[in-house]
Order: structure tokens, then C-alpha cells, then sequence
């Protein structure tokens, strides 16, 4: 990649990105900055418009998160983050050959992240790739439980239990809750957010299904190395596995 990075700058909050334009001043040689978002939303139409090469994003954003608007980019440039996580957790970034800046952004280690993406070509370690993306999302979530989901019905709001519930469905744009007695219902929640609330046992088997662990009946060979789930709901219902989601099928299994 002939440089410098056609980059993008997307964070919520301003004075992290004019802190980030003031120390890439120094590396004008290697940055082009093109572009700034405030969210999420507005990255994702920016990236896709002007095709960066290179994006500094925030993690925790208003309308879309850093990784919400990852998953559904069609172009992906080289990422850098820009995080609060703390350094436990960082180590998934390192596992995953993605780097990282921790807040505050202090300048020796910008010095150190260019150092690293000037020994790398765009076909090495730093283009994240969506399997890495959809393990570090996993890993670095927090899991604030619930125990019930309320749907609307009519006039009315009905609670559901959690026991109650076969599986979580996406479709375009909306998530349906489905029953064991084979009851459909469209949720509020998108399939990221229910990641971070659900127990456990709730297990995340592709980006567009979630399915309740305790109601697996039996897995099967699929295609391409993935499986079909098979539940215990009315409809004996079976959904397809994704290959990158297979290691929390493994661990729910320990």
C-alpha cells in the first residue's frame, strides 16, 4: 500500500479526535486524515463512501457501536482502536494482530502503533478479518443479564420468560423471539445487545441467531465444516451454525 493512509477519524467524543489530529501532525507522511465521525452511523456511510485505508474507531458510540459498525461494513480498512478497556482485556486485541490506542492517548504509544503498521502490507495481520471481529466482540462484551423479555401484542405488553424462549432470530431489521411453543414475536433488541444481556446458557451460534442452550437437542454434521442445531421447541426447529461462532457451542458443551 503506497502511503500515506487515507484515514478516518471515528470517535465521540471531540477532544479525542483533536488529539489524535495534533499527534498524527507529526506523521504526515504516513496519515492522510479525510475524514471525522461522531457515531457510528455517520462512520459507517463515511467508510463506505470514501473507502479509507485506515480508521482510528471508538469502541463505545451512540447509535452504533465500534463493533456494530463493523459488522456491517462492506469495505473494511485497516483498524486501529481507540479504547477505555482495560489492560486485561486488551489482550484480546493483541491475540487478534489488531492494535489499539488505550485512553488517554499518550504520544509514545501512537509512536508505537505506526511503528507496527509500517512493517505490515495490506495483506498481513492488521486487516482485520469478520472471524476475528465476531471472536473479539464475544470476548470483550460485558454480560448484563436479564431474566425476562417483554414484546408487544396488540395493546398489550407480555412478559417472557427466558425458560420459555427457544431461540432469538434476525431478519433484516428485526430480531424475533421465538417460543417453545412455536410462538413468533418481533423484540426491541438487535442480536449484539442481546449478546451482552443473556445468560450463558443463551448461546450465539451464527451473526443472526442466538438459541437457548438448555433446549439444544442434538448437533449435526453440516456443510462446510458448520452444524445444524437442533432444538426442542414445538417445530423441532434446526438452524445453521457459523464457523466462527463454533468455539461457544464448545465452551457452553465443557
Amino acid at each position: 500500500m503506497l502511503m500515506p493512509y487515507k484515514t478516518i477519524i471515528i470517535d465521540d467524543e471531540p477532544i479525542s479526535i483533536n488529539r489524535i489530529k495534533r499527534l498524527l501532525k507529526e506523521y504526515d507522511d504516513t496519515f492522510e486524515i479525510i475524514g471525522e465521525a461522531l457515531n457510528g452511523q455517520d462512520g459507517l456511510e463515511m467508510i463506505e463512501d470514501l473507502r479509507p485505508d485506515l480508521i482510528f474507531l471508538d469502541i463505545e458510540m451512540p447509535i452504533l457501536t465500534g463493533f456494530e459498525m463493523l459488522e456491517r461494513l462492506t469495505f473494511m480498512p485497516i483498524v486501529i482502536f481507540v479504547t477505555a478497556y482495560d489492560q486485561f482485556a486488551i489482550k484480546a486485541f493483541e491475540e487478534n494482530s489488531i492494535d489499539y490506542l488505550l485512553k488517554p492517548i499518550e504520544k509514545s504509544r501512537l509512536d508505537k502503533a505506526v511503528q507496527k503498521l509500517q512493517k505490515f502490507t495490506e495483506n498481513q495481520a492488521l486487516k482485520i478479518s469478520v472471524d476475528s471481529l465476531q471472536s473479539l466482540t464475544e470476548l470483550l462484551k460485558p454480560k448484563k443479564e436479564i431474566h425476562s423479555i417483554s414484546v408487544k401484542q396488540g395493546d398489550k405488553i407480555l412478559i417472557i420468560a427466558l425458560q420459555d424462549i427457544a431461540f432469538f432470530q434476525a431478519d433484516d431489521k428485526y430480531v424475533f423471539l421465538h417460543t417453545l411453543d412455536n410462538k413468533q414475536f418481533i423484540t426491541n433488541y438487535t442480536i449484539s445487545n442481546l449478546s451482552e444481556k443473556l445468560p450463558s446458557n443463551f448461546i450465539r451460534i451464527s451473526r443472526s441467531s442466538i438459541v437457548n442452550g438448555n433446549q439444544i437437542r442434538e448437533l449435526e454434521k453440516h456443510f462446510s465444516g458448520k452444524y445444524l442445531v437442533a432444538l426442542n421447541d414445538s417445530k423441532r426447529t434446526k438452524i445453521e451454525t457459523g464457523i466462527s461462532y463454533h468455539d461457544n457451542l464448545k465452551r457452553f458443551s465443557l
